[in-house]
């Protein structure tokens, strides 16, 4: 004190230094994520006098009331939970479903444990717990681990040692000899475990949009679905790093957390520190620990995304066995735990204080698998085999094909084969012959085309739909991108990529760029896309059946026209395409009255007319078409006379009108390998072995009614009635008379009207009408059928 000042009080005196509050560290926002059982801190104390006596400091005012602590779970009482959950949960049948777990674990069975928060909430009844768990998953995952290497029994077969035993029991021997190396107590337990741990969300948990995670759901196990619009390769991810001294001989462990991390170099055992030794290290990569790793992209769903907003995408980490449990193009449903960790590097600098969100996987569902991938129960297959002994199966199916679509039964039968598919064939020089079916909807606006395309996305396990406007060349092939984690140049598969062993639908077909036409034709024949860019030379395989749609370039179709010109396709394209149905709107009044009925009923009652049968599910048919791929159907020798005959009278007629300058349909080599996937599809679809006569006729009746819609009507037609039985009628008269004969076979003229796209039914009907105007007969035992006027 100052001697002008007075002396101050002794009571009066405020130490500062006892009120200075200590330095407060910055937290970061995980560190919520591991404080599970720690008290919560108490809060900052407010200054109070202090007043000196001779015996101690007292203070002046009255101690506050206790503050009530909140209800954070207790780490010992957690922990015994885990341990008594383990021990004792009992299945259905009364087993202890996770102790033989950790049995198969220890016999090298298995390597994974998979821990559901539904059993947690039946043990005991402790609700309260397995909320825990379901909020502060990555915890009780470490938690659960150690309750584990508690619990973890002995081995009760041989087993086979592997390189992380030898090191054990080195190690092991080393600590009991009092060697230099880390004692087994100071080895991590990470290194040593030989599982992995996943936490089942619990059924109760619904999915949530992809766009509605966020910051309350850090920590917790959240269940989300999209498609997989780019994965990573797998990759080895470190997670115990091991490292060998030089100087003392110690082995060093490295525990890594997260996804890249800076390598120890100098030693920290106390023997170096002691020496005042930096002993440097050598990474040991035997002895560390690697696990499966990829990364998935995933983007919402199309029909989640708000109007006028881009999708939004989640970066998802799958690690062991997850790994290969889905392709790019899958729609799949992932449950995992959603974290947060900030970048590093060069990326920390640019990204600021905004941090890396992803979704550490637990668990994928794939909505939709291949053909290969379905797997089926005995009694499945049984009812599939009793399924296809129904001799009324082919139409059936097709009717279950978009049944909201009025008429097009033979549209539905085709896409139907397409669905199905032929056979592959691959020779001893390894070329291969394809037997996915492509198919091209041509006609009239206004036809149902787009709706037949996206019914049929919904039935096939593995189909992508596009647009001819909306898709460019490196699209639908292959792009060339950097990858964002490691820099370098990697290929991004297109539409025809993703639908590998699939279907590819392409809308507007014909809005599609030349350049970019280019890029379909080697897949449509060859089935690969070969690239050559940015130094990346490779063949990417794309194994699909292409099912597109165009329009006519004149608005609506002409029929005195060349495909070429109503499609504005080039003749080299178009011959790829196994089939080129014509769908034209044609003024009839009864169909049209029908396809009104049928619209309005669709309206007013939000459903399809009621069948003759109960429609087919897309899962049963799914089902049945992966069973009728298993087929192998071979042609037999006596239908190649057939075959060869019909394709020789097909070649015929496509040069006769040619000759005249008023080629409506085309017929190339290619022809023939369409009929015979059509055949061997045919007989898929019936399980069957071989090839029979009914499937080959039904293939070329498919391919004439396709050619029917597009030839020319002649001018001797024109005014006159051109009704189904009017023209099955000149069918048979024009047979019969084509060599002077005034009879024939019953059977050859119903086969010859069946080519022609014609029914039994409307054969049946003309033969009835021309009776009764007594200018056909029929003979009693109907074998042959004679025109009355030329008797």
């Amino acid at each position: 004190p100052s001697p002008t000042r007075p002396h101050p009080h002794p009571h009066s005196i405020r130490t500062r230094t006892h009120l200075r509050r200590p330095p407060r560290r910055r937290l970061h926002p995980l560190d919520a994520l591991d404080t599970l059982g720690a008290p919560p801190s108490p809060p900052s104390p407010l200054p109070f006098r202090l007043f000196h006596t001779s015996a101690s400091f007292l203070m002046a005012d009255v101690a506050p009331a206790p503050i009530k602590q909140r209800g954070y779970p207790d780490y010992k009482q957690e922990f015994d939970k885990c341990l008594d959950f383990l021990k004792g949960y009992k299945d259905e049948i009364g087993g202890l479903k996770y102790v033989n777990q950790l049995q198969s674990i220890a016999n090298r069975e298995t390597s994974t444990i998979e821990i559901e928060v539904d059993d947690l909430q039946d043990f005991a009844d402790d609700t309260q717990f397995a909320s825990n768990v379901a909020g502060n998953t990555k915890s009780y995952l470490n938690m659960f681990s150690k309750a584990i290497d508690s619990l973890m029994p002995e081995a009760d077969q041989p087993v086979e040692p592997d390189i992380h035993d030898v090191l054990h029991n080195h190690r092991m021997q080393n600590a009991v000899d009092g060697g230099a190396f880390a004692a087994d107590s100071l080895t991590p337990p990470e290194l040593t475990r030989r599982y992995q741990l996943r936490i089942i969300p619990p059924s109760t948990n619904k999915r949530i949009p992809l766009r509605s995670v966020k910051s309350s759901c850090i920590g917790s196990l959240v269940s989300v679905k999209g498609i997989v619009t780019r994965m990573s390769n797998v990759m080895p991810k470190c997670t115990v790093a091991t490292y060998l001294c030089e100087t003392c001989g110690h082995e060093i462990y490295q525990i890594i957390n997260s996804r890249s991390y800076t390598p120890l170099f100098t030693c920290p055992s106390q023997v170096c520190q002691q020496n005042s030794r930096n002993g440097r290290l050598f990474p040991q990569t035997r002895g560390s620990r690697f696990e499966k790793f990829q990364e998935l992209y995933l983007q919402e769903l199309p029909e989640e995304v708000p109007v006028g907003n881009v999708p939004r995408s989640l970066t998802i980490y799958v690690n062991g066995d997850l790994t290969r449990s889905c392709n790019p193009g899958d729609i799949v449903t992932v449950q995992g735990i959603f974290l947060v960790q900030p970048f590093k590097g060069f990326r920390a600098m640019r990204a600021g204080l905004s941090a890396e969100t992803f979704i550490e996987a637990q668990k994928v569902t794939n909505h939709k698998k291949n053909y290969r991938d379905i797997s089926l129960s005995s009694q499945e297959e049984r009812e599939l085999k009793k399924m296809a002994r129904d001799r009324d199966l082919y139409r059936k199916m097709a009717s279950s094909i978009a049944p909201e679509i009025f008429g097009m039964s033979d549209v539905k039968k085709a896409l139907l084969l397409l669905l199905v598919g032929g056979v592959t064939r691959e020779m001893n020089d390894n070329m291969k012959i394809r037997g996915d079916i492509n198919i091209l909807l041509c006609g009239d606006p206004g036809v149902a085309k787009s709706q037949l395309l996206k019914h049929l996305c919904k039935i096939a396990p593995r189909a992508v739909y596009t647009t001819g406007k909306g898709s460019s060349g490196v699209g639908l092939t292959a792009a060339v991108i950097r990858d964002q984690v490691t820099g370098d140049m990697t290929l991004e598969g297109g539409a025809l990529v993703l639908a590998d062993m699939g279907i590819c639908c392409i809308d507007e077909f014909d809005k599609m760029d030349e350049t970019d036409q280019t890029a379909i034709h080697e897949v449509m024949e060859q089935q690969t896309v070969s690239i050559a860019k940015a130094g990346i030379t490779t063949t990417l395989n794309a194994r699909t059946s292409i099912l597109a749609a165009a329009n006519p370039v004149f608005g609506r179709y002409k029929t005195n026209a060349t495909p070429e010109q109503n499609v504005n396709l080039p003749t080299a394209l178009l011959s790829r395409f196994d089939l080129v149905y014509l769908l034209l709107d044609k003024a009839d009044q009864d169909r049209d009255r029908r396809l009104a009925e049928h619209v309005a009923f669709v309206h007013m009652n939000n459903c399809h007319p009621e069948l003759d049968f109960n429609p087919y599910s897309p899962k049963l048919m799914r089902s049945y078409i992966s069973l009728c791929k298993s087929a192998q159907p071979f042609v037999p020798p006596s239908l190649v006379d057939h075959i060869v005959a019909h394709y020789l009278s097909m070649r015929q007629s496509g040069q006769d009108s040619f000759r005249d300058k008023a080629r409506t349909t085309f017929c190339t080599p290619r022809s023939l390998l369409s009929l015979l996937r059509f055949s061997q599809a045919l007989a898929r679809l019936r399980l069957a072995k071989q090839v029979s006569r009914a499937d080959v006729e039904e293939a070329i009746r498919l391919q004439e009614i396709s050619r029917a819609a597009a030839q020319k009507e002649d001018d001797d037609d024109k005014g006159d009635d051109n009704s189904s039985i009017s023209k099955i009628y000149r069918l048979i008269n024009a047979y019969i008379t084509k060599d002077n004969k005034t009879s024939a076979k019953y059977d050859d003229v119903q086969h010859h009207v069946s080519m022609k796209g014609y029914t039994e039914s409307d054969f049946e009907a003309c033969l009835d009408e021309y009776q009764t105007l007594n200018v056909l007969q029929v003979t009693r035992n109907r074998q042959r059928i004679l025109l009355v006027d030329t008797i």
